[in-house]
């Protein structure tokens, strides 16, 4: 079973610095039919203006996950990291028992955009721990991100879940085998893709559920996050 979500009917929150869309219910935007989808509770798609950014504030017992797609993100924490994250790098934070932290857009004449995920982790009460690590320029169309095994390099994940990253040429393919028992979210970074009888562009989303298997076919290239959920 398929199902399409649009780019345009994700909430909006517009702050003059900020400018975010919601897939999920988040702040300002509620909505009871788009309070997550299995594990995955938040992806939101955010426009940070030049110098500006989120004051250091506290998360608890949270996966976040952060893909920068464009620009440079600064980032300091209460685990004293103190780092420059540019397009292409992805990190991950456990927030477990709190964790403090700021991001700031480091440009003063660039736009920054990122994605930032929150995954409900499978325990409370964790250590709090920081990871990143940057997007491959290999020839493989889909790397995985984080994972509870921490397969091919990927950073841990508290929860039975993994997260991957495909990215197509133009008129490349790609088949995924899922689990007939497992839930998936596909979330369109880029580009412009078919699956099944749905053309898909930037920030649309897919949800498959009783699936075997999934076929893309990239038009003028593609990326896309793909989530596979208990």
């Amino acid at each position: 079973m398929f199902e399409i979500r649009r780019a345009q009917d994700r909430g909006r929150g517009q702050h003059g610095w900020l400018d975010s869309r919601h897939s999920f219910s988040f702040a300002n935007y509620m909505n009871p039919e788009r309070m997550g989808f299995s594990m995955l509770r938040v992806i939101n798609d955010d426009e940070v203006a030049p110098g500006a950014g989120f004051a250091t504030h506290t998360h608890r017992d949270m996966e976040i996950i952060s893909v920068i797609l464009q620009g440079t993100i600064e980032h300091k924490d209460s685990m004293g990291h103190v780092l420059q994250l540019q397009a292409g790098d992805v990190q991950r934070m456990s927030a477990g028992t709190g964790i403090s932290h700021s991001e700031y857009n480091a440009s003063q004449d660039e736009i920054l955009r990122i994605l930032q995920i929150w995954i409900v982790p499978d325990q409370q009460g964790i250590e709090p721990g920081y990871k990143q690590l940057k997007l491959s320029d290999s020839d493989a169309k889909l790397q995985v991100l984080a994972s509870p095994d921490q397969r091919n390099g990927s950073m841990l994940l508290h929860q039975d879940a993994v997260l991957s990253m495909a990215r197509l040429l133009n008129d490349e393919e790609l088949s995924v085998a899922l689990n007939t028992g497992r839930k998936y979210y596909l979330h369109m970074m880029a580009g412009e893709a078919s699956v099944a009888d749905f053309t898909l562009a930037e920030g649309d989303a897919l949800t498959l559920e009783n699936e075997s298997a999934f076929h893309v076919h990239a038009k003028g290239g593609a990326e896309f996050l793909l989530f596979d959920l208990p």
